[in-house]
């Protein structure tokens, strides 16, 4: 066998073992061997002309051509051929058609040879980062097990067999720490295409990594038996997790704990002690929340929807317990349910109670004249303020023990007549405010709110559409009032800032056809 067939076999054979190693196609290398062959072609021939390189795929040879594009103009002799000349070679030649030429083979200098080789580096580094991205992105999410390559400023280079990770300092858990050579198990959640490569990372404080750790630990939740539909992490110190069981027979919290908790321990050791409270998970809302404040007892619970707010009323010996050392437990209850949790004490809960019912029932003796009995009776009923009593049926009031028939129309009527006198008082304060009557007219506004606007310098209809809803409802701060109403409201007061573009197609309309009119 002479030397020139060696060469060939031994592309070949380090074309495969290149492939084999870097986990990338045969054919990427040998593409790559190609160019570097171009290369040194062009440092011989000159980098004006177009030379290629082809590479047989099973033998081996390598062949240098030199390529001519067909035109009817030659602007550059190197790369361009007239076709007159082109025809001469092949009469089938048309313009846009190549020729080519071979050339004698290289004869590899020491330059050529290592420049080739760089490129041959440079391309199979290009094709293995790209390999490396296609095989990490689809892996998003996933756990993933790796040695400590190094540590650059306390961020750790992981070595993941087939890629490198990175694991920042801050997505490590307090106090851990890790050396070269250690084995290191982390969550991947993200992965990106940088100019220097694909840069996967690594977490092992983020709220899913504990997921996936239960998924490895518990079987029912890794075949989808039970759900976690909720983490909340401290992570390091403690953590949450709300879990859902698909099959009625199987307890959820039981499951993930295990016989003894051997479960949740092998979690608790791999996150280096740290706390887990798990907890049922409930579709209601209210549920949820009293399961999320755990160990806390919880005696109320009262849900604002609108704000996303939860008020929580626990006994006062169990405040300590439900908000946590440095607010922790509630903080985690909050991040768990996704609702914002405030607590309060029964005692707190029943002083504001007797402010609430003192301050209604004060307003009652003032605006309808009774004594203090009724007063309060009204407020045991329900009954907030003197609006509610004008406008309900008399037949309600009258059902109130100890009201007779003609008292609850007597009470009805005070309380109209007081409604009427308080608006009037109101709007005449809203005219001297310049509330203009345009924004009075608006439905939804009360003349308590306009009087409010107008206090805050929202005296026309485009000062209240320059408004934001929620700006509307923390202006007014009024319990009849929530984000939805107010929305339409500004949009009402919007409106006539479209009138004129609805106008204006017609007008156009009509001055157009003017001109064919006359011309008619």
């Amino acid at each position: 066998m002479d030397s020139g067939s060696t060469t060939q076999i031994e592309i070949i054979a380090v074309a495969d073992s290149v492939a084999r190693e870097k986990g990338i196609e045969r054919d990427t290398v040998l593409d790559a061997m190609e160019q570097a062959i171009q290369h040194a072609g062009k440092r011989k021939y000159g980098h004006e002309h177009d030379i290629r390189a082809e590479i047989d795929r099973r033998n081996g040879e390598i062949r240098l051509f030199r390529y001519l594009e067909v035109v009817e103009e030659v602007e550059n002799p190197s790369t361009q051929i007239f076709l007159t000349d082109a025809r001469a070679r092949n009469p089938a030649a048309q313009v846009g058609d190549f020729l080519s030429e071979e050339l004698p083979p290289v004869d590899f200098g020491r330059i050529a040879a290592q420049t080739a080789k760089q490129v041959i580096v440079q391309k199979v580094r290009e094709a293995e980062r790209k390999r490396q991205y296609l095989e990490y992105k689809d892996r998003i999410s996933e756990i993933v097990n790796g040695l400590i390559k190094r540590v650059d400023y306390g961020n750790l280079v992981v070595d993941l067999g087939r890629a490198e990770a990175v694991l920042r300092r801050d997505e490590l858990l307090p106090r851990e720490l890790f050396r070269r050579g250690d084995r290191v198990r982390a969550y991947i959640y993200d992965v990106r295409e940088e100019p220097r490569g694909p840069q996967i990372f690594l977490s092992r404080t983020h709220p899913q990594f504990m997921a996936k750790l239960f998924a490895q630990e518990v079987p029912e939740v890794y075949d989808r038996i039970i759900e976690i539909k909720a983490v909340a992490r401290d992570p390091g110190s403690r953590a949450k997790i709300g879990v859902f069981s698909r099959d009625s027979s199987i307890d959820p919290v039981g499951a993930c704990v295990g016989m003894r908790g051997s479960r949740v321990q092998a979690v608790v050791n791999e996150l280096q002690g740290e706390k887990i409270d798990i907890i049922p998970w409930s579709s209601d809302p209210a549920t949820f929340v009293v399961n999320a404040l755990a160990p806390a007892e919880v005696t109320k619970v009262v849900l604002d929807e609108d704000a996303g707010r939860i008020e929580v009323v626990v006994p006062d010996d169990q405040l300590s317990v439900a908000i946590g050392r440095r607010g922790q437990n509630v903080r985690l209850a909050s991040q768990l349910t996704g609702w914002d949790i405030d607590i309060i004490t029964e005692t707190e809960e029943s002083e504001r109670r007797k402010a609430e019912v003192k301050a209604a029932s004060e307003l009652f003796m003032n605006a309808l004249s009774v004594d203090d009995v009724t007063a309060r009776l009204l407020v045991a009923e329900g009954f907030s303020d003197v609006e509610e009593v004008a406008f309900v049926p008399v037949e309600e009031l009258a059902a109130i023990g100890g009201f007779e028939p003609a008292f609850a129309a007597e009470l009805s009527s005070r309380a109209q007549t007081y409604v009427a006198e308080r608006d009037a008082a109101f709007d005449a304060r809203r005219r001297e405010l310049g509330v203009g009557d345009e924004v009075a007219a608006l439905e939804g506004l009360t003349p308590s709110m306009l009087v409010t606007l107008g206090e805050n310098g929202i005296k026309t209809l485009d000062d209240l559409g320059d408004l934001a809803g929620d700006e509307l409802v923390e202006m007014v701060a009024s319990p009849h009032l929530n984000d939805e109403d107010a929305n339409a409201i500004i949009m009402a007061a919007r409106a006539h800032w479209f009138e004129g573009e609805a106008d204006a197609a017609p007008a156009v309309a009509e001055g157009d056809a003017a001109p064919n009119e006359e011309h008619a």
